[in-house]
C-alpha cells in the first residue's frame, strides 16, 4: 500500500469540489460553492451551465470555477470543445477539464490527440486559464495511458486526469504512479473517480497526485 504518513499541510487545497450530476440543482451547486468558501477547496468543478454561477458565487474566495468540457465521452469535436472551453472561461471558469478523443488513444493516434488538446490548451492558456487533461484510464491500456500523457505534455497542458468518474472506473494507484512517471515532475497529476474518504485522497497524493477530484470533499476533510 503506498505509504499515506505524510499528510499535507492543506489537504482541502487539493480537492476540487465537485458535482456533475446531470440532476444537480442550483441549490446543490451553491451548497458546494459555500463549502468551498468555507474550508478552502481547491475550486468548484462543474457542468458548464453552471460556470457564470460558480463563478459569481467564489468571487473574493481562494476557490476558483472550474468546468468540463467534451464531458464524458470526449467525442466532440475539437471546435466543439473549444467554443464550450472558450465560453465557460467567458462566464468566468478559471480552469477547464477536458476530455480527450478516446478513439485516437485507442488508436494510438498521437498527432490527433495532441492536436485535440493543443486547441482547447491554446484556447484556455490566451484566457489565461488552467487546463487538465481526462484520459479516461479506465478505457485504455498502458501504451495507450503513457500516449496520451504524452500528447498532454506536447500539446501545453497543465494537468492530465485520471477519469471522469462516469465510466466503467475511476482512480488508481498504478494509474496515478504511472502518470506520474510519464509526465515528470512539472505537469499536475488529478486523481479523480471513486475517491470518497480520506485514506484514498492520501493514497493517491502518495502515489504522485497533486490535485484530487471528488464530490466527497467534505467527507475526505473530516468536516461536519
Amino acid at each position: 500500500m503506498t505509504e499515506t504518513n505524510n499528510i499535507p499541510e492543506n489537504l482541502a487545497g487539493m480537492i476540487d469540489h465537485t458535482i456533475l450530476a446531470p440532476n444537480a440543482r442550483s441549490t446543490d451547486v451553491l451548497r458546494l460553492c459555500q463549502e468551498a468558501r468555507d474550508h478552502g477547496f481547491a475550486s468548484v468543478c462543474v457542468n458548464p451551465v453552471w460556470a457564470k454561477l460558480v463563478a459569481q458565487e467564489l468571487e473574493g474566495s481562494a476557490a476558483v470555477a472550474c468546468a468540463v468540457v467534451g464531458f464524458p465521452l470526449g467525442a466532440a469535436s475539437t471546435d466543439t470543445k473549444v467554443f464550450e472551453a472558450a465560453t465557460a472561461l467567458a462566464d468566468g471558469a478559471r480552469e477547464i477539464d477536458m476530455v480527450i478523443n478516446i478513439a485516437a488513444a485507442l488508436e494510438s493516434d498521437e498527432d490527433a490527440l495532441t492536436a485535440d488538446i493543443k486547441a482547447v490548451a491554446d484556447a484556455v492558456h490566451e484566457r489565461e486559464g488552467l487546463l487538465k487533461v481526462i484520459i479516461e484510464t479506465c478505457l485504455l491500456d498502458e501504451t495507450q495511458k503513457v500516449l496520451a500523457c504524452k500528447a498532454a505534455v506536447a500539446a501545453g497542458a497543465d494537468f492530465v486526469k485520471t477519469s471522469t468518474g462516469f465510466s466503467t472506473g475511476g482512480a488508481t494507484v498504478e494509474d496515478v504512479e504511472l502518470m506520474r512517471k510519464t509526465v515528470g515532475p512539472d505537469i499536475g497529476v488529478k486523481a479523480s473517480g471513486g475517491i470518497r474518504t480520506r485514506e484514498d485522497a492520501l493514497t493517491m497524493i502518495g502515489a504522485g497526485a497533486n490535485r484530487i477530484g471528488a464530490s466527497k470533499g467534505i467527507e475526505i476533510i473530516g468536516a461536519s
